[in-house]
């Protein structure tokens, strides 16, 4: 599967010094399970996540731990990734060894992924400073005065618990299914006195986000 390298540079706007750094970011281990974006997707994750503290610290001096918390908890995940991703077509140059046709829908967590390995890869090739101003380009819109402090399902239903059976949430994984490169996790989410919850997702933490959500709307918060 062969991607076009200098078209995704125009589109990033960045020329990488280290071609095969830039292939490698784009690699699924479905596709190459030695030479992968596994470890640069680490390293991009941690790069991503301290330039939106710098940059929250900044814009909301005043604000207590918590709250920047979930204001950075809603800024480094998996969906806003995704979300920004395809503003810069990533989907379009990720290489796996799963798709028979371009025209298959690439996973989200795949998507996702490769965005903090491309990350991982600029920090690598290009410095601090430009992967610093490449997060900025893409990620301020998001990160304006007016950012939401609307905790999380799994926040909300914490908190009702606690408020009124002063007892946390319980989830239970109930399956984990599908293959490797996509799997599914059903999660079951109850509290004191409820009925059980289900919901699926890609990721564990997703499943329960959409569990508690369920729950919630159910007992109308």
């Amino acid at each position: 599967m062969s991607i076009n390298l200098p078209k995704f540079e125009k589109k990033i706007g960045i020329s990488f010094k280290n071609k095969d750094l830039l292939k490698k970011s784009l690699t699924h281990k479905s596709f190459r399970y030695d030479e992968n974006n596994e470890k640069l997707e680490f390293l991009g994750d941690r790069v991503l996540g301290l330039i939106i503290s710098k940059k929250l610290l900044e814009i909301f001096p005043n604000d207590k731990e918590g709250i920047l918390d979930k204001k950075f908890a809603s800024l480094v995940n998996r969906k806003k990734c995704n979300e920004i991703a395809t503003k810069f077509n990533l989907q379009n140059y990720i290489i796996t060894g799963n798709l028979k046709s371009k025209k298959n829908k690439i996973e989200d967590k795949i998507i996702s992924d490769a965005c903090e390995a491309l990350i991982g890869a600029i920090y690598l090739d290009q410095g601090f400073n430009i992967v610093e101003k490449f997060i900025f380009k893409y990620w301020s819109p998001y990160m304006s005065i007016n950012m939401s402090n609307e905790p999380d399902a799994k926040t909300k239903l914490q908190e009702y618990s606690l408020k009124n059976f002063k007892s946390l949430p319980k989830y239970k994984l109930y399956s984990n299914t599908g293959p490797h490169h996509k799997p599914v996790f059903k999660i079951g989410v109850s509290v004191k006195n409820s009925k059980v919850y289900y919901a699926s997702g890609n990721s564990k933490k997703d499943a329960e986000q959409k569990a508690a959500k369920i729950l919630l709307k159910k007992i109308g918060n």
